[in-house]
């Protein structure tokens, strides 16, 4: 009987999107759904499905994967405060301000509830409204490319507070109600061994890259390695499971790993044991007995509006940032709740502080917070003014070379400026380019000017020696890409050696003029696309992840290019049809000029 159920789990588990596909069900999350669906199949209604030992491992394996992917999730780049021109405030601040209204919001939503005498545990009731589902608000994001900007940064920052403070706080409160031989001071050993298996784990796992193979998937044993190594830890310190899988997600993420290894393990969990979780979540719930029970079936909605009402001061403070109806937009978004509600009760009801009937009251709150609260969303939310980032190209050294260049690159995509140190040159070019003139070069002037400041700098002095200091400036600025022209190679000087080998990318006249008439007797056409007006060769890096995964024959702008190769990990790629296209992967193609500018910023766009 145990195997037929987990048939059927698992057949469920396939046909819910399958269905949620065919009737064009997209503003669900597929969780919710499955919760449904397990209710329906338990005890509830049909009671096909009951708990067993197989399904019941299976579903704490789940959360465990569930808990380590939304640790993953994460992105800490975005928790650095960053210098806003405008003077707003920018999305760590209005984050943490949010997420501190939350608290005092969930804190006095859970002494209301412990007056009407339906729950009287306040500090348990607080981490539970004070939740958030991080992975429902990223899906929500992505589906209308917000991840990049100040509005989705800022609510990806408020979901993350909502999933790792009162996971903490959970694992606090549980070690204080339910005591034992450990002493809550060991919840830090756990934290330092995530720290060493970092420390640890960090140079080896680019080596793992490079000898990996298809029968070992080292990336894949090194995440459950970790998962079991600081789970098993947490049960020895006296701490709940879900932290170490927590942790290892954290550790996981700042390993870097490369993008296939995301989705293979995302595959792994969303695939198979996630759903087996949410599916027996519902199974669990009995609808039959919590509403039989006047107090359970009451306890719902003062649930459902303590989750709204702990949220509800975020409306005021997203409006100093966002337009109003966004921020009402943003207030809803953040009220969906489901991912750590289930563990949590879980933990409530082995704390005994959380009966059957209230669990699933907890399960069945959150559940319709995620069925209403992303259609209020998608249907509140207005573009914000566009903000996509143009390319910011600075050219050090204004000449008969760089001004033509920044004169004739694509209007539209990129922001060029020119610095030059030189008075004549400057009066002769003013006119022609956006230039700025310094009475000098110095490190802490071209900073003050704001000249490293840029996505590309590019060195056009025909002084190669200048140049070669100029580079090692921008350098050490960490510009990301650092362009030099460099005549001389001199066998008794090093300086082009060394600029290679610091990344800096060299431009040779000589070099590229042998390259050129080659190319002119060996592909004449080619010459021709590069000197043609109306269509040319051309390179996007794929940024936005709305792309990844989706083969070249179904992008939606390739009936206007034709691509040539990919330049992926260090390497050229042939593609064809069925080539999957990754995140970060450089596509070169030929296509019409007019159309470039639009699949630029369709898949440049941050995502």
């Amino acid at each position: 009987m145990e195997s037929i159920a987990l048939v059927i789990v698992l057949l469920a588990a396939l046909m819910i999107p399958l269905v949620m596909a065919r009737l064009h069900i997209t503003n669900i999350p597929t969780a919710v759904a499955e919760i449904i669906v397990g209710i329906v199949l338990g005890p509830s209604l049909l009671g096909i499905v009951q708990t067993n030992t197989t399904l019941n491992q299976l579903s704490s394996l789940g959360v465990i994967v569930l808990i380590f992917l939304s640790g993953m999730e994460i992105d800490f780049s975005l928790f650095r405060r960053q210098k806003r021109p405008d003077n707003q405030p920018g999305p760590v601040s209005v984050a943490l301000l949010s997420y501190a209204s939350v608290i005092v919001m969930a804190l006095l939503a859970s002494e209301l509830l412990k007056i009407t005498g339906l729950f009287g545990h306040p500090i348990f009731a607080t981490i539970i409204f004070s939740t958030v589902a991080l992975g429902v608000v990223i899906a929500a994001l992505k589906e209308k490319e917000l991840l990049s900007k100040p509005f989705g940064q800022t609510m990806l920052l408020i979901a993350a507070l909502g999933e790792v403070v009162p996971l903490l706080a959970l694992t606090i409160y549980s070690a204080l109600v339910h005591p034992t031989d450990k002493s809550i001071w060991l919840l830090l050993l756990i934290f330092l061994v995530a720290i060493i298996l970092l420390l640890r784990f960090r140079r080896p796992y680019q080596w793992f890259a490079q000898i990996d193979k298809s029968t070992t998937q080292l990336d894949i044993r090194l995440a459950f390695f970790l998962i079991v190594t600081l789970v098993a830890v947490a049960a020895q310190v006296g701490a709940e499971s879900i932290l170490g899988a927590f942790l290892a997600g954290i550790v996981m993420k700042l390993l870097h790993p490369r993008e296939e290894t995301q989705n293979k393990l995302t595959s792994i969990g969303y695939g198979f044991f996630i759903p087996i979780f949410f599916i027996m979540t519902g199974v669990r719930i009995n609808l039959r007995t919590l509403l039989a029970d006047p107090a359970s079936w009451q306890l719902i909605p003062l649930l459902l509006v303590g989750f709204l009402f702990a949220k509800v001061l975020l409306w005021p403070i997203l409006r100093r940032r966002f337009q109003p109806r966004n921020a009402i937009a943003g207030t809803f978004l953040i009220s969906t709740t489901i991912t750590l509600v289930v563990p949590a009760v879980s933990v409530g009801r082995n704390l005994g502080i959380v009966t059957s009937q209230q669990a699933g009251a907890f399960t069945l709150a959150a559940v319709i917070t995620c069925l209403g609260a992303p259609i209020l969303f998608n249907t509140l939310y207005v573009k914000e003014k566009e903000d996509y980032q143009k390319t910011v190209v600075h050219f050090i050294g204004a000449n008969i070379l760089t001004v033509p260049i920044a004169q004739q690159l694509t209007k539209g995509l990129y922001d060029i400026t020119l610095y030059t140190d030189d008075t004549t040159r400057y009066k002769t070019y003013n006119s022609e380019a956006n230039i700025q003139f310094l009475d000098e070069f110095t490190a802490e002037k071209l900073t003050a000017a704001h000249a490293f400041q840029a996505d590309i700098v590019v060195l056009g002095y025909f002084d190669h020696d200048k140049n070669y200091q100029l580079a090692q400036w921008a350098i050490a600025a960490q510009v990301p890409r650092v362009i030099a022209r460099f005549e001389n190679k001199d066998i008794q000087s090093d300086e082009y050696d060394q600029l290679t080998a610091q990344g800096v990318e060299i431009f040779n006249t000589l070099e590229a003029n042998i390259s050129l008439l080659r190319a002119l007797i060996e592909s004449p056409a080619t010459v021709r696309i590069l000197s043609d007006t109306t269509a040319g060769i051309y390179e996007i890096v794929v940024r936005n992840r709305r792309f990844t995964g989706l083969a070249i024959k179904n992008l939606p702008f390739i009936d206007q290019i034709t691509i040539s190769q990919i330049y992926r990990d260090h390497e050229f790629v042939a593609p064809h049809g069925d080539t999957q296209i990754q995140l970060g992967d450089h596509i070169i193609f030929t296509g019409a000029k007019d159309a470039v500018g639009e699949i630029r910023r369709q898949v440049e766009r941050l995502n």
